[in-house]
């Protein structure tokens, strides 16, 4: 049975109107989930495709569900009704549902379905990509959870992904931070803590570069010199670059986020004269103020706006390396998709190296891979401005998760008082990071958000403790019953058409995780899927205060065993698609 019901019912609407006269090739069934007051899933191409022909709408919706195979829809409980002006209901039936369900056994079962949806594609995943020298902040954390989501969500739905963290270790914050190395560094405070005092000295040239202009012309000659790798300067950066690899991992591995590769902006250094030369010779770019720039005169907001592949001092920058990069992972790593996590502010620039990448490409016949910038607002405090701390500093990110284990740790003392210390901090520790991700991942990515910790650590709504505590609440279920959450051993086979309103609801919902997972990867949205999960938990809910489950009678006790195996499996699934790590005790 196919996992992807839109498809499987595209196809059956599409064959059927390819066998009338009124419908051409051109016809689309645009299958999609419905109002569940009206069905589970609508076409709703008839309407656009009968006024395009001019012709009566719902006559001819009439048509086409005459000529659909109702013997076989009929069999598998399908019912069709033509509503409005010639939309078509489409209604599953309880044994469709208990068919379907009892086919997905297992994560392999789900992510083979899935596949489909990416199969023989190679992507890669441009996330995190944090400056060199630099602690990260709360404003990091949206990159990391978003990128590692999807990245998740594409691997699970059949692409090969990659995984890139291009750090920004050879620009002009290097060049700040070297200046500073020379002139400020303070020996004992790096002993103490390395990044700490890296740090410092960036803020303390940004400063003096603020009231000097000469100390950035200072910080810009000394990126000349390590782009030009003169000893000194290119072993200090060497040092630089290894206190900040052991910061970083600390944080990636307490948010379980990993990486194929940490290919900065330095592994490129010796891949730019290719670059600047074909974009030359192919008159792509050309010189402008002693820069080298590419400009889009047909693009409405670029027209004047150039792109500057390479400064007027012979330096290179962010778009000079995006090339390079752009041009060795479609050659060497034969991408055919290339997705870019980063703040809103940067969407100018990837416009523009999408276009010139484009240009360039379809010039020297390459591949033009699909090219995504999945942009993200920022997050807030509760005054609405950029969340900071009372002195105006950003918050620096470990210190956010710190303090959200602890606040956890006081909710599970306080909920579960008699659970040892030592379970109590690893619970506490799970539901903190959780709530962190589930707070952003909930929020449509291209909106700013209101950090509030009473919010995200609450287990009401559409939170990470909410949906914690429903996973752990199903595993109850099976503890007591002593009997595995996982193995279908005693119920398929076994079990009944679905009957009670809340279990076909809940079968209903389980089946929309297909096409949650289509909209989610297309769109690269992830509150998709998180909105879904609060939804089947909450419909799970319902069903299980509405209905017994181990106590029931032995067939209509298996269909019920087999609603809360799935539910647990889809939400698990889900939740780990996001990052989420789950629980079976809270």
């Amino acid at each position: 049975m196919n996992f992807h019901l839109t498809n499987t019912l595209h196809q059956i609407f599409s064959d059927a109107a390819a066998g009338l006269a009124e419908f051409g090739d051109e016809f689309n069934p645009d299958i999609r989930t419905a109002d569940p007051r009206f069905g589970d899933f609508q076409a709703n191409g008839v309407l656009p495709f009968a006024k395009k022909q001019k012709t009566n709408p719902r006559a001819l919706a009439g048509k086409l569900v005459d000529a659909l195979p109702k013997s076989d829809l009929a069999e598998k409980g399908v019912t069709l009704e033509i509503a409005g002006p010639g939309f078509i209901n489409i209604r599953l039936g309880p044994e469709f549902l208990l068919q379907w369900l009892s086919t997905y056994q297992s994560k392999e079962d789900l992510s083979q379905g899935a596949s489909a949806l990416y199969r023989g594609r190679k992507m890669v995943v441009d996330f995190s990509s944090p400056n060199t020298a630099k602690q990260m902040h709360v404003g990091h954390i949206r990159s990391m959870v978003i990128g590692e989501s999807i990245a998740r969500l594409l691997d699970f739905c059949g692409a090969e992904v990659i995984r890139d963290n291009h750090l920004g270790d050879w620009g002009t914050p290097m060049g700040k931070v070297l200046l500073g190395y020379r002139r400020f560094l303070d020996r004992e405070a790096l002993e103490k803590d390395a990044l700490e005092e890296l740090e410092r000295l960036y803020k303390k040239v940004n400063a003096l570069g603020e009231e000097d202009p000469k100390i950035l012309d200072e910080a810009r000659a000394e990126l000349v010199r390590l782009q030009n790798k003169e000893p000194d300067s290119y072993k200090l950066w060497q040092e630089i670059i290894a206190i900040n690899e052991k910061a970083l991992e600390r944080i990636y591995q307490l948010l379980d986020i990993r990486f194929d590769h940490h290919l900065g902006e330095s592994f490129y250094e010796d891949k730019l004269e290719p670059v600047y030369r074909e974009l030359s010779e192919l008159k792509i770019s050309e010189e402008s103020q002693g820069a080298q720039v590419v400009f889009h005169p047909e693009h409405p907001r670029f027209k004047s706006q150039p792109f500057i592949i390479r400064k007027s001092d012979g330096a290179s920058n962010y778009a000079t390396t995006d090339l390079a990069t752009a041009l060795y992972r479609v050659e060497e790593w034969k991408a055919d998709g290339l997705v870019y996590v980063t703040d809103g502010r940067q969407q100018d620039h990837f416009q523009q190296l999408f276009l010139t990448v484009e240009k360039w490409f379809s010039k020297t016949s390459r591949p033009i891979p699909k090219m995504s910038h999945v942009w993200f607002g920022t997050i807030l405090g509760e005054d609405g401005k950029a969340i900071k701390t009372r002195s105006g500093d950003p918050i620096r990110l470990k210190d956010l998760l710190r303090e959200a284990e602890e606040r956890a740790l006081r909710i599970v003392r306080e909920k579960n008082p008699d659970l040892p210390m030592e379970e109590s901090q690893k619970i506490a520790q799970t539901v903190g990071i959780a709530a962190i991700k589930y707070a952003d991942l909930s929020q449509n990515r291209t909106s700013d958000y209101v950090f509030a910790w009473d919010k995200l650590l609450s287990f009401d709504g559409n939170t990470a403790p909410y949906l914690l505590y429903a996973v752990a609440r199903i595993h109850s279920i099976f503890s007591k019953a002593d009997i595995s959450p996982y193995d279908d051993g005693d119920t398929v086979g076994e079990a009944s058409p679905f009957e009670t309103p809340q279990e076909l609801a809940l079968a209903r919902k389980l089946t929309a995780f297909s096409p949650v997972l289509a909209q989610t990867t297309n769109d690269l949205r992830p509150h998709y899927l998180c909105t879904y999960l609060f939804e089947l938990a909450t419909e799970f809910s319902a069903f299980y205060n509405a209905d017994k489950v181990l106590t029931a009678d032995p067939k209509v006790r298996s269909r019920r065993i087999l609603l809360c195996r799935r539910t647990l499996l889809f939400m698990e699934t889900g939740l780990h698609l996001l990052g989420v790590q789950t629980l079976k005790k809270m």
